[in-house]
């Protein structure tokens, strides 16, 4: 069957992944239907609009809110495909975490995929998960395990106290398992990406990757930062893993996608901020541990959180994203400076530096 005949929704099309996820669906010529919060603000959806023009007939938009049940039914219907990619993502931890975090993540899930229940064309579904849905913190993926992140692996802390965000992925995930072993019309895939950087297609500044770039670039971390590792992945990957994952009748399961795992020091110095024209705020050392700890409330972190992440060397095991997604990851010194790069395109450092 051609492309042009399948449908696929794409939820949180607007979003900082959705929106590349909905460009690649273009590109290979399938029809998409991507949902949005509102139509009311123009300014958080005009990329979209440009996609439609640069790919006529292809893209129809849909309002749905995560939390409104039987929001999704209109935009579903006649998809073969859905690709739910709407849920925040908050690096640091929220005001008010059940309702930032753990309702959109969990009961958009549920309203998504009871959709997908009454909608007889769906026949797969990817949903966007997280690596921290496969731990809880860097301390217990020990050397005995080679410090390694494997796909089998489970965050299995039911504090929602303690990571809102990873207890948000991990309780939405486990849901969305549940709900698919009911039934056997459509299969499941999770993709487990790590922390996304790379360029926009939009030019919002409100999303938790450019606003992690700027405080690097406007020297919010140029007394030192902790020694942490990143699993670092460009989002132009990710989308197209989600959907090698979406066409490819052989993906399975879940799958790690994560380029490299970096300390938050050594991201610093693939920065070419100076080639960029942008003056030099990185941060050139990492605080002692015992220092984090200390000022860990006064910067957003939780103390345990820095006692359980900060000096613990931590990887991903990729091999199933690269064998049976194909997917090729990006060099990470090549997925930065993309994304500074479109930042100041975008003038979104205006404001902090000047430029």
């Amino acid at each position: 069957m051609s492309n042009a005949n399948i449908t696929v929704l794409v939820t949180g099309a607007a979003g900082y992944l959705g929106s590349w996820i909905v460009e690649y669906l273009l590109r290979d010529g399938f029809k998409v239907n991507g949902t949005i919060r509102s139509f009311q603000d123009k300014s958080k959806y005009q990329h979209l609009l440009k996609l439609d023009e640069e790919y006529p007939g292809q893209l129809k938009l849909h309002e749905a809110d995560l939390l409104q049940a039987g929001s999704f039914g209109d935009a579903m219907k006649g998809c073969e495909i859905v690709i739910h990619a709407a849920s925040p993502y908050l690096f640091e931890k929220p005001e008010n975490p059940e309702q930032e975090l753990i309702r959109p993540a969990i009961e958009g899930t549920r309203n998504v995929l009871e959709a997908v229940n009454k909608t007889t064309s769906v026949k797969r579904v990817v949903l966007t998960s997280s690596v921290v849905s496969l731990y809880s913190d860097a301390c217990e993926v020990d050397e005995k395990r080679n410090f390694t992140v494997q796909e089998k692996d489970n965050n299995n802390s039911k504090n929602a106290e303690l990571n809102p965000y990873a207890y948000s992925k991990t309780q939405a995930e486990a849901l969305a398992w549940d709900i698919q072993k009911q039934q056997q019309r459509w299969s499941l895939v999770t993709i487990h990406p790590g922390a996304i950087f790379g360029p926009s297609l939009s030019n919002r500044g409100d999303s938790t990757s450019v606003n992690m770039m700027i405080q690097f670039l406007n020297g919010s971390f140029r007394s030192g930062v902790p020694k942490l590792w990143l699993g670092l992945v460009d989002v132009r990957d990710v989308a197209e893993a989600h959907v090698r994952a979406a066409i490819n009748n052989q993906a399975k399961n879940r799958y790690i996608v994560v380029a490299e795992s970096l300390r938050l020091l050594e991201i610093a110095k693939l920065m070419a901020v100076e080639k960029l024209g942008l003056p030099n705020k990185l941060p050139k050392g990492e605080a002692p541990k015992f220092l984090m700890w200390l000022i860990a409330p006064f910067v957003g972190m939780q103390r345990s959180y820095v006692s359980r992440n900060v000096n613990y060397p931590l990887k991903f095991n990729n091999v199933r994203s690269k064998m049976e997604l194909g997917v090729s990851y990006r060099s990470p010194v090549q997925t930065l400076n993309d994304h500074i790069q479109q930042i100041v395109n975008d003038g979104l450092l205006t404001r902090e530096l000047g430029v």
